[in-house]
């Protein structure tokens, strides 16, 4: 039997604060695949979403398209590749966190600085791990926090080693350290240096961040020793 139209949807049920309803209804979809499910029908979908069919068929044609669902030969759903990969990037990132985070707090010890680590994340940056300075008046962001990946010291190293052109791109590329003042915004000075794995593969910025009247010329050693530090204990070696 059709759904009545006064029966809410488990994503309508329980929305998101300030979010988008077809985003929460998408993801829905995904959440309710359960253990040793495999492939799930069009009715069965259905039935655990409490969707009308007709929105849940939208709402797959654009899963599938990011490779979040699979569809079968017979029509069934399944998670995707997508999911996987997703699942290696959030693995990735965690495990590494007992690596990365000692030391960027043993940066921010020498420096009184504050220490992050940045990674692409589509057309922005994405601050995975942070360390904050101790003083008072500091620039604060967050682990989770996106930004910009135009400006910025870390902003610069990430399009650096992942193909930018240009004279700036270069000499990071030569050096692989940079210093800015204000680039991002007035008064904010950052010195990023690149960090590598054991592939000899790009992985990400290592990047200090201060008040411009703080900026002091041995960050630019400070932070390329650190970024050093962190590619071999990630497995990278200049051999």
């Amino acid at each position: 039997m059709p759904r009545k139209a006064s029966t809410l949807s488990v994503a309508d049920e329980n929305p998101s604060l300030g979010g988008v309803a077809a985003v929460d209804r998408a993801l829905s979809l995904l959440t309710v695949f359960r253990k040793n499910d495999g492939y799930l029908s069009l009715v069965e979908l259905a039935d655990r979403t409490r969707m009308y069919k007709s929105t849940i068929l939208r709402l797959l044609a654009s899963l599938e398209h990011y490779g979040m669902v699979h569809k079968s030969d017979d029509g069934r759903y399944g998670l995707g590749e997508g999911v996987v990969r997703l699942y290696g990037v959030y693995n990735s990132a965690f495990s590494q966190a007992d690596v990365i985070i000692p030391v960027l707090r043993a940066l921010v010890e020498k420096t009184q600085e504050s220490a992050s680590y940045h990674v692409i994340s589509g057309n922005s940056r994405l601050c995975l791990h942070r360390v904050n300075s101790p003083l008072p008046i500091s620039y604060r962001t967050r682990e989770g926090d996106v930004l910009p990946l135009d400006k910025g010291s870390g902003a610069r190293v990430l399009q650096a080693f992942t193909g930018a052109k240009g004279k700036l791109y270069d000499q990071i590329r030569r050096d692989g350290v940079i210093v800015l003042d204000g680039d991002r915004m007035p008064d904010l000075a950052g010195v990023s240096a690149a960090v590598f794995n054991e592939h000899h593969e790009f992985a990400g910025a290592l990047t200090l961040t201060m008040p411009s009247s703080r900026l002091q010329p041995s960050f630019r050693e400070d932070v390329l020793e650190a970024a050093m530090t962190l590619s071999k204990k990630l497995g990278y070696s200049k051999d």
